[in-house]
């Protein structure tokens, strides 16, 4: 993944509950977050779901809209202050050129898959607690990295029962 972040020609930094993308824009960057975090959300009936998180050595991408080009119906916010290494979609297009970083592309890209798959399984799951359990087998920085709330919302529970499962 380093090889990535060295395509980096820019560094943003966004603060608080700050956007870095809003719905029906197209972003065809990738970022890499050194400090902070962000979360991937979408509006459903105005109601956030979030579907992702991002912090310290993650990449974030609006995939959509960087694999089409088209605007996207997603938002990517800052939870607190975040500072981001930007990578251009030209830049990355011509390293992708050499045949060994396309293969890091595809582990990358596959890698997403089976993260997007394990999302999937944890929505489908009824009980509150295999999701938390889950997640927190899955992903235990996330608890030390993002707001309760924001958990909550991803898991599509309260905030309350969170908290109890988190205590139990």
């Amino acid at each position: 993944m380093k090889e990535i972040i060295e395509l980096s020609e820019k560094t943003l930094i966004l603060g608080r509950n700050e956007f870095l993308k809003m719905k029906g824009s197209i972003d065809t960057n990738i970022y890499y977050v050194e400090s902070g975090s962000l979360r991937v959300f979408f509006l459903d009936d105005y109601e956030e779901q979030t579907i992702r998180f991002g912090y310290k050595e993650n990449l974030i991408v609006s995939l959509d809209s960087f694999l089409t080009g088209k605007p996207s119906d997603i938002y990517i916010q800052a939870i607190k202050k975040t500072v981001i290494k930007v990578v251009f979609k030209q830049r990355f297009e011509k390293f992708l050129q050499i045949k060994t970083n396309r293969n890091l592309w595809t582990t990358i890209l596959e890698n997403l898959a089976l993260q997007q798959m394990e999302r999937e399984i944890d929505i489908l799951t009824n009980s509150p607690k295999e999701r938390y359990e889950r997640v927190l087998k899955r992903s235990p920085q996330l608890f030390q990295e993002i707001p309760n709330r924001h958990i909550a919302n991803y898991l599509r529970m309260s905030a309350e029962t969170l908290s109890r499962l988190k205590k139990s």
